[in-house]
């Protein structure tokens, strides 16, 4: 009898964990391989998850609505077809997993403080983030080659960079933040959640007095808003809970706002020659399939001038600049649910035809949940498109861990000034605006209009032999 673990995917660059939001399959099922067993959800996508093999599904160990770490177990499929019906006939009697018994408290381990004790109490500032009395307390762990792995190096295992590098930015102990994560690693939503908590008083003594009573209690003002910009329900209003998908994308928002100082330039461009182009090639490319886009020309002009930008295709890194190698257009998708991001990976390598196609069918599976996890990562640069609901221009958040966006506006016919030898006469042209936010702390004004006049040229000389 073969035994198959269905394990939970890594969804997403620097993604240690998912969530399981919902079984296509239940308990005694039979399943084929690559049929839709499970779906997941994360703040990039949300994608059916195939079976590894076929067989039956004996074992359900991930509940939906359970976050685990990657690589988790979360069910089994049997490969023999007796086997998942014994499974069926057991799970009614079969009781659930004990928990692991807890382990010993150690002797020489001082007491962790409680957060609202670090949060009264911040640590001062310093280089190196100092190490809470619990952590300093435990004895060294042994690690592969023999050596011993110090607290501190424990800590960092256990937060990842983007984690460290906002808790030097905002001065915070990590080892006084309880972690959520796996075997208790600290995420950046701990980190927001801590940022974002309002203080505990300085000097609340162990026994609070009994709240007021009477009138002066009743004159009090009611609570205002909290910190985080919460708000009170009012008599008929409607609440509509956030989905993971929107939670994780507001986090993702907040934190970006947080990390990159925002800046904006933008760009008016005359798609008169883009949209002859398009006339003339548009039937040519729906004969073979694809719709070709204003977008798709947009995407061949920034890919074609990235390489010449390094400092544009870029990521931040510990006080360091990380230039990518591969350039791979992120281009943003509307969804009745949120937003998501696939990715056109290598998209300087694609003619114009490549990148109209590659688009479309991202687009398009994007809209049917169709992406797989790995469609909606390593992105280098974004492009969203508000232009098609009729936005003039936007200043978009950039997409983290990449140092700047493009926001494309919609594209009309306007009056233009033109100059025919050396005569100024007004035309219609077709016109719209592009806008880039950048990352100030490694892309300067002058490097960000340089690349976005080099996106200018191109788009406004754009030759059919360039398609």
């Amino acid at each position: 009898m073969a035994r198959i673990d269905v394990v939970m995917p890594q969804m997403g660059e620097s993604i240690a964990e998912g969530t399981l939001s919902r079984w296509l399959k239940k308990a005694g099922d039979p399943v084929k391989r690559d049929e839709p067993i499970f779906e997941i959800s994360t703040d990039k996508v949300d994608a059916e998850i195939p079976a590894p093999g076929a067989g039956v599904l004996t074992e359900i160990l991930v509940q939906e609505g359970e976050t685990v770490a990657v690589q988790t177990v979360v069910g089994r499929i049997e490969t023999e077809a007796g086997a998942g019906a014994a499974a069926l006939a057991a799970a009614p009697a079969a009781a659930p997993p004990a928990p692991p018994a807890p382990a010993p408290p150690s002797p020489t381990r001082a007491p962790a403080p409680a957060p609202t004790a670090a949060r009264r109490e911040p640590a001062p500032a310093r280089s190196e983030p100092a190490l809470a009395p619990a952590a300093q307390a435990q004895p060294p762990a042994p690690v592969g080659n023999g050596a011993v792995e110090t607290a501190e190096e424990r800590l960092q295992r256990k937060s990842t960079p983007l984690v460290r590098k906002m808790a030097a930015e905002h001065n915070i102990d990590l080892s006084a933040i309880p972690g959520t994560g796996v075997s208790g690693r600290v995420t950046k939503h701990d980190v927001l959640n801590y940022l974002e908590a309002p203080p505990a008083p300085s000097l609340q003594p162990p026994s609070a007095p009994a709240p007021a009573r009477g009138p002066a209690a009743a004159a009090a003002p009611a609570p205002g808003p909290s910190a985080s910009g919460s708000a009170e329900p009012w008599p008929g209003d409607r609440v509509e809970p956030w989905s993971r998908i929107r939670k994780l994308t507001a986090d993702h928002m907040v934190m970006s706002r947080r990390v990159s100082p925002h800046v904006n330039t933008i760009f008016e461009i005359d798609y008169t020659r883009v949209a002859q182009v398009r006339a003339r090639k548009k039937e040519e490319f729906a004969a073979r399939g694809v719709n070709l886009t204003y977008l798709a020309f947009i995407a061949k002009a920034v890919g074609d001038n990235l390489r010449k930008h390094a400092g544009i295709n870029a990521a931040v890194g510990a006080d360091a600049t990380v230039l990518r190698r591969d350039i791979n257009l992120g281009i943003a998708v509307a969804l009745d649910w949120g937003l998501i991001v696939p990715v056109v990976r290598h998209a300087d390598e694609l003619s114009l035809m490549g990148l109209a196609r590659a688009i479309n069918d991202l687009g398009e599976r994007a809209r049917t949940k169709k992406l797989s996890p790995d469609e909606v990562q390593r992105g280098t640069f974004t492009i969203t498109n508000p232009g098609v609901f009729g936005s003039l221009i936007g200043t978009p958040i950039i997409n983290q861990p990449q140092v700047a966006i493009l926001c494309v506006g919609s594209i009309t016919k306007q009056p233009t000034v033109l100059t025919l030898d050396g005569t100024d006469t007004i035309g219609i042209r077709l016109m719209g605006m592009l806008s880039l936010a950048f990352d100030h702390r490694v892309v300067d004004g002058a490097d960000a209009d340089r690349f976005m006049a080099d996106v200018k040229r191109t788009l406004e000389g754009f030759t059919e032999d360039a398609a």
